[in-house]
């Protein structure tokens, strides 16, 4: 039996009545009259004709697909910037390549190398390896880590959010406060949510206290912190500010695994704005951060016919989110 042959342009051009120019047009989304368009689209449809890519990508350079780099989708934050990230993607008619790197360093640079060589378009990259080498000529935007002048990167105002957790804790009643944080040694822009927190603190007189964890430092030393200042001290802590909300939800537990009751003995706030099963209660009281504004303005800023000329560093308006570890105060009915 005989396979039946693809569909060619040609053919199209045959069943629509027009000029193969006009189909070519069609198909690359230049203008032709309306009249043209709609046979063209009947003709594109009845012969199930499928734009060859690759042979477009070679014409044109163009492949209208765009790398993004991120160590995984378990956590939820990255999950959640790699849902909307292919979404404002997907507005502007472009596909996501997505890779994954666990974290390994090696594996970061792999990747950069493979995407080149598939001939994307740009890349979008959360990465953690301290010696990235990024191609030249190639838009290559950054999620929360600053690089160069010439690399632009686009963050939440972590700095504004570690504030303003001091500020909520310290409105909420909070005299005694910790912040608990673990994460990359690299000095990248989630690491200002400690320091915005510090300056918070020292601008409010609250007294506080730092637990910092080294790279893949074990939990328990979050556990040996509490302990001893939840219980084996006279000015026992009140609040808690966690680097992000997944740390949160573990402090929590941890908590209460000491006896204490969470809000009413320790507040807690971490950061990010997760919730729970993506769109549901938030998992803890939280800053929460604009995951799908600093998706589209990495898109945009990617996909940029300017991007050398773009801003070095972005940095979008945080807010804060009540969510169940905080006491908020009960709304006066009149």
């Amino acid at each position: 039996m005989n396979e039946k042959k693809p569909a060619t342009m040609a053919d199209v051009a045959r069943e629509a009545g027009v000029a193969l120019g006009t189909v070519s047009k069609v198909v690359n989304g230049l203008p032709v009259g309306d009249v043209y368009r709609q046979k063209v689209e009947q003709a594109i449809r009845k012969l199930d004709y499928q734009v060859n890519t690759s042979a477009k990508a070679l014409k044109s350079s163009h492949t209208n697909t765009v790398a993004l780099i991120v160590p995984n989708t378990i956590a939820p934050f990255f999950a959640l910037l790699t849902h909307h990230v292919n979404l404002a993607l997907d507005k502007q008619n472009y596909k996501m390549l997505l890779c994954f790197t666990e974290f390994e360093h090696d594996r970061e640079q792999e990747y950069i190398q493979l995407v080149r060589q598939n001939r994307v378009d740009g890349i979008i990259a959360l990465t953690y390896s301290p010696q990235l080498d990024i191609p030249e000529g190639l838009p290559f935007v950054t999620i929360d880590r600053y690089f160069s002048a010439s690399v632009p990167c686009v963050a939440s105002d972590n700095f504004g959010g570690g504030r303003l957790a001091a500020q909520k804790l310290a409105e909420l009643g909070c005299r005694h406060v910790a912040c608990l944080r673990s994460g990359s040694s690299l000095v990248n822009e989630p690491s200002k949510r400690k320091d915005g927190f510090v300056s918070g603190c020292l601008d409010l007189g609250l007294e506080f206290e730092m637990c910092n964890l080294s790279d893949n430092a074990p939990l328990s030393a979050f556990e040996v912190f509490l302990k001893r200042n939840l219980l084996e001290t006279d000015y026992p802590l009140d609040g808690l500010f966690c680097g992000t909300d997944l740390m949160a939800y573990q402090t929590v537990k941890m908590v209460r695994s000491l006896g204490k009751r969470v809000p009413e003995d320790v507040q807690i706030i971490g950061y990010d704005g997760m919730r729970m099963f993506g769109d549901k209660d938030y998992i803890c009281s939280t800053i929460v951060q604009p995951v799908a504004e600093m998706a589209e303005t990495a898109v945009k800023m990617v996909l940029s016919p300017d991007y050398r000329g773009l801003p070095q560093l972005i940095c979008l308006p945080v807010r804060y989110q009540p969510g169940g570890t905080t006491r908020e105060p009960v709304e006066e009915t009149v």
